[in-house]
């Protein structure tokens, strides 16, 4: 073979599209066409000066020293190829690899596969490195691309203005970036990507103890099984979660599911890669029925334990081969700067870590401190300790002497910031780590770079920090050694409560930094309630349910958020006046709209009294507004306009324009249950002349809604119309799900359009009612207006328009509603 060029390199792979079924078409003269192909491919090759490095089955890999050469090859070459039946695609990757006895070792050549990977046949694809260095003016750029390894996104240009389809990369995932590349494996990811493609596997769980690469093969397996997943590839990390019933709702925030995850989901062909569920093992029922409930959904979980349930294909995931271990090692190191040339010393390491990924990882970063032999000698002995007792897996008692090794290198300073992190369910913030944890960014650093730490990006560009759960679970138990576990977990219970507190505000006006600050939080602040149930002091655990009521009801878990209301009337005696405060307006507003309308009435009065004797003002006025509609909705028409004009004066008194507008909102709700229709929706049309410079949509959508809602229970459908389309739009445009129900029944009481969409948009209302579990607002007038449109209809009509309407999915109901007030 000539010498391989050395330098800047420029790598060209090319593989037969559709190699099977051309097989099938030609038949015996399929092996003429493929000596044709190789025959052609070869000829352009080396009149560009191309070395050819390898050759397996139909696929080429070409080295070139110029740019411009291999393009110009990869040209030529399917020019010739144009006549024949054979169609190829190319990928073209510069690059500065290592060079071997064996060959080229490194990064750009897994690239340069991947790109051409990417490809559809007669295209030829090259990375923004290598289309810089050819000076051609006839490259397409096609954008940033995720190819397959999940590195981060890479810019792709394409040889030609041909139209191809979309490029074979990952378009619909939330695949995290690995900071590290895939290394070895070739055989467990050719294994477990096959299960992945099969129409008669559709959950596969990846078995084995920790630190074996689970996550990391389901990972890339997953990304290599895009194309048989349209409708998306989507992780769901599961670590963070201390309770197996939030399991299936956890994969539904990751989907942005907007009601029943399995109606959701439906008919659409995607992958689930549930990761770390050995404990919450107990939704191993829950997620076997959905698979059940789904046609075309594939489940993919990596447990250290299998989930026992029917259809289910277990994987083991065994250790790294040899080569594929030291391969490993060898490239962590190589990232530190330090050459590993595989001598007798490391490939025994590599043995003694029984080729465990994690293992490996931890030992690789301390290579610049200690050669192989030293590493091999050090650990080896701690090794050794481990050997005994048959209570555990061997491959674990290894990675659990790592670990221990890594941390027994630490200084004390390390060693502390190690543990204390442990206290963090879901990642964290400097801002956290610090405050919590007396981090410094020094120390933070060195666990990074001793593998020990991760970093991945967060809301609003903050960097948070995480750990593996095996090494989390580790830190741990040095948690409890040093006796700090309360200490941290009660820092870490104060600081999610004033965080939940400062969010709310922020969150209820629309901000949605304060939105997905909560949404990164939350399994920190689902470990932060847990933790204060089990202690004396429910103070932290009031602000949170303060603070996150209205964040549990809009991303839909108002069950959840039930649990911890209930919790905190339970509390709220024992507590401090503000929080109890705080707390109990928190449960009575989850209280009020989907659990215990009495119960909330009762807390609403001992709130006023509170209130009154202590303040604040605009505190008691907003309570006030709500205890004076909760008493309308109960008959007590006198009361409510005693206590809905009392919060008029204070908050007119007070001057805030969003204030006024609420308590002529609650005005207005006291004379709609009391049948003045009229003056409900003057009140209404007045309050919303105090929101419309404001920067509060949420309250401007209400108030349209229930001004629409007055004027059709007038008598004017024209002038509910665009008062409803206006409520509808804004409700859209907010996320508001809770609102949609609602806003339903009221349009298609209010639509001329013709009773057939008025039951659909009854029908569809329903179904979202039973997905949320919360009751029908005004359920007497949505009879009147069920008897109406029955009666318009008949049964049959009625019926079928019915059941169409609860298949409705949720975007096609809102635009039906849409069109029914054009």
């Amino acid at each position: 073979m000539p010498e391989l060029p050395t330098g800047t390199v420029t790598f060209l792979f090319t593989d037969i599209e559709g190699s099977t079924r051309l097989l099938h078409e030609l038949g015996d003269a399929y092996v003429d066409a493929l000596a044709e192909h190789r025959r052609v491919l070869r000829e352009a090759f080396e009149r560009h000066g191309g070395v050819e490095v390898d050759t397996q089955g139909d696929a080429f890999f070409v080295a070139f020293a110029r740019a411009s050469d291999a393009v110009a090859a990869a040209e030529n070459g399917q020019r010739a190829l144009e006549p024949g039946p054979v169609r190829v695609r190319i990928g073209i990757h510069s690059g500065e690899p290592f060079v071997t006895a064996e060959g080229y070792v490194g990064l750009d050549v897994h690239r340069a596969a991947r790109i051409a990977a990417a490809a559809h046949g007669g295209q030829v694809l090259l990375s923004q490195s290598a289309s810089d260095l050819t000076g051609r003016d006839d490259l397409r750029d096609l954008g940033e691309h995720r190819l397959k390894d999940l590195t981060a996104p890479e810019r792709i240009w394409q040889l030609g203005d041909v139209e191809f389809p979309h490029l074979k990369t990952l378009y619909q995932t939330n695949l995290p970036v690995p900071a590290t590349p895939f290394v070895g494996r070739d055989r467990e990811l050719a294994e477990a990507s096959e299960l992945l493609v099969r129409d008669d596997v559709r959950l596969v769980t990846f078995s084995g103890p920790g630190g074996t690469g689970k996550t990391r093969l389901a990972l890339q397996a997953a990304a290599a099984a895009a194309e048989s997943y349209p409708e998306g590839i989507w992780w769901v990390p599961l670590a963070p979660l201390a309770n197996p019933s939030l399991v299936l709702p956890t994969a539904g925030e990751v989907l942005g599911a907007k009601g029943d995850l399995a109606r959701e989901i439906d008919a659409k062909r995607l992958l689930l890669l549930l990761d770390n569920f050995e404990h919450v093992i107990d939704a191993a029922r829950e997620v076997g029925a959905l698979v059940g409930a789904c046609r075309h959904l594939t489940v993919l979980v990596t447990s250290r334990e299998r989930l026992q349930v029917a259809g289910e294909h277990e994987y083991p995931v065994p250790a790294m081969a040899s080569l594929d271990g030291l391969e490993l090692f060898a490239a962590r190191a190589r990232a530190l700067g330090i050459e590993i040339d595989g001598d007798q010393a490391t490939r025994e390491l590599c043995e003694r870590l029984d080729n465990l990924p994690l293992a490996l990882e931890l030992a690789a970063a301390r290579t610049k401190v200690f050669s192989p032999a030293q590493l091999l000698e050090r650990l080896g002995q701690r090794l050794d300790l481990f050997k005994g007792g048959r209570d555990a897996d061997p491959r674990q008692r290894t990675l659990r002497a790592t670990i221990e090794w890594s941390h027994d290198l630490l200084s004390p300073e390390e060693q502390r910031l190690f543990a204390r992190l442990s206290v963090f369910a879901g990642g964290c913030g400097y801002e956290a780590a610090e405050e919590i944890c007396e981090a410094n960014e020094d120390t933070l650093q060195s666990l990074l770079d001793k593998s020990l730490l991760r970093r991945r990006d967060g809301p609003a560009g903050e960097q948070r920090y995480w750990m593996l759960e095996t090494i989390r679970q580790f830190a741990a138990e040095r948690l409890d050694d040093r006796g700090e576990r309360e200490a941290l977990a009660h820092r870490h219970a104060e600081w999610h409560a004033e965080l939940a507190d400062r969010m709310q505000d922020p969150m209820r006006d629309g901000d949605p930094d304060a939105t997905a600050r909560l949404t990164a939080e939350v399994d920190n602040v689902r470990t932060a309630l847990e933790w204060i149930a089990g202690h004396d002091d429910a103070r932290p655990g009031l602000l949170i349910v303060w603070g996150l009521w209205y964040f549990w009801v809009t991303r839909g878990l108002v069950a959840e958020g039930l649990r911890w209301a209930r919790w905190a009337v339970a509390e709220a005696p024992e507590a401090t006046a503000r929080e109890r405060t705080y707390g109990l307006l928190g449960a009575s507003e989850l209280l009020r709209n989907f659990g215990d309308p009495d119960l909330a009435l009762r807390l609403k009065r001992e709130l006023v009294e509170q209130f009154r004797e202590v303040g604040p003002e605009r505190r008691l006025a907003s309570t006030l507004g709500d205890l004076a509609d909760m008493l309308a909705d109960a008959g007590k028409f006198d009361e409510a306009r005693r206590l809905g004009g009392e919060a008029l004066v204070l908050r007119r008194r007070l001057g805030a324009p969003w204030g006024i507008a609420h308590a002529l909102g609650s005005l207005a709700m006291v004379e709609f249950h009391a049948g003045d229709f009229a003056c409900a929706r003057a009140l209404n049309e007045e309050a919303i002349t105090f929101l419309e410079d404001q920067s509060v949509p949420t309250n401007l959508a209400a108030g349209a809604l229930m001004a629409g809602e007055s004027a059709r229970r007038g008598g004017d459908r024209a002038g509910a119309a665009p008062l409803l389309e206006r409520a509808l739009r804004l409700f859209q445009e907010l996320g508001q799900r809770g609102a949609f129900p609602e806003v339903l029944q009221e349009i298609a009481a209010a639509t001329t359009h013709g009773p057939a969409d008025a039951v659909r948009l009854l029908g569809a209302s329903e179904r979202l009612l039973s997905e949320m579990g919360v009751p029908r607002w005004d359920p007497a007038d949505y009879e009147q207006t069920l008897a109406t449109l029955r009666a318009e209809l008949g049964e049959a009509a009625f019926d079928q328009a019915w059941a169409a309407g609860t298949l409705l999915p949720e975007d096609d109901a809102l635009a039906l509603a849409a069109r029914c007030l054009d």
